[in-house]
């Protein structure tokens, strides 16, 4: 049943990414500007523009680029960036590496303490102030005022690991006030409206432990809407997080995206964005597969 199941949410997954990889494809193609012409700058002479244009291809049917880059794409080469005239795979996976480690650090921060709750309880207060607002609040208060944090997150080259956690504990404040205080509401949510359903009522009565009634009825059903909005939002602190990147000069996928797309280089945009789309894609099944794990009827609906 579990097989079956993973079997068709990957292929619904394959679909989603094969529409994705043609709007991106298609959005890229309605970027103002000339290829050569972003790559080469202004100054270049019309021929040696022409001339790159037609060595990277983007002079051909907008079909036959397409094909050539996905069937490239899907084997692997996710092709050679215009702008550095290097391959496009250690650049995405370096900044995706980067944004993971900026998304660990805000799931990381401190749970359970006493900070944890209050920055969760803030966050609760905080959740509709957009991130480049806090993260300016921030900048201001713990690096320009109190000097107590760096307010780049881009760390000197050969940093070790606690240097690198210094300098990315300023900008991953603002998704802890944000998104981890509406993980925070969702739950709680999820949990009051177990605690208040027939069968917990029920699994009372008969004169179950509190912790059995806990464990195996609150916890499993509470669970399921947080499961969910944790998904999309791994998806989102993978490569959504452009506006932080670029506030703190923070190297990651986001921000590559962004680079890509005023640069025109559409082999780092594509890559980037079927990456990200990759991303929430594995989120999503193993989101859904956990929760037909916890709970026996979502099984027994998909079978």
């Amino acid at each position: 049943m579990i097989a079956r199941f993973l079997a068709r949410r990957a292929l619904l997954s394959l679909v989603t990414l094969g529409i994705l990889s043609v709007i991106v494809f298609l959005g890229g193609q309605l970027l103002p500007g000339d290829v050569g012409r972003a790559v080469l700058g202004p100054l270049a002479d019309a021929r040696a523009v022409a001339l790159f244009n037609h060595q990277v291809g983007v002079d051909r049917p907008l079909a036959v680029q397409y094909w050539d880059w996905i069937t490239h794409f899907s084997r692997g080469d996710m092709g050679r960036s215009f702008t550095f005239r290097a391959p496009v795979a250690p650049f995405i996976g370096q900044a995706l590496v980067n944004s993971l480690k900026l998304a660990g650090l805000a799931s990381a921060l401190r749970v359970g303490q006493w900070s944890d709750r209050a920055l969760v309880l803030l966050g609760q207060s905080l959740g509709v102030v957009p991130e480049f607002i806090s993260s300016i609040v921030l900048i201001l208060v713990f690096g320009v005022w109190l000097h107590w944090l760096p307010m780049s997150a881009d760390w000197p080259e050969g940093a070790g690991p606690l240097t690198q956690l210094r300098y990315l504990i300023l900008p991953s404040l603002p998704l802890v006030l944000v998104f981890f205080g509406y993980i925070a509401r969702v739950a709680r949510a999820g949990t009051v409206e177990a605690l208040d359903a027939d069968y917990t009522r029920t699994a009372i009565l008969k004169g179950l432990p509190m912790s059995t009634v806990m464990r195996r009825h609150v916890l499993r059903n509470a669970l399921l809407p947080t499961i969910t909005v944790v998904a999309s939002l791994l998806g989102y602190l993978a490569g959504g997080l452009v506006v932080i990147e670029t506030l703190f000069h923070y190297r990651g996928i986001g921000a590559l995206i962004y680079s890509a797309a005023r640069a025109k280089d559409f082999p780092m945009l594509e890559a980037g964005v079927l990456t990200v789309g990759a991303v929430y894609a594995i989120a999503s099944v193993l989101a859904d597969l956990l929760s037909a794990v916890l709970n026996p009827r979502l099984r027994a609906a998909r079978a």
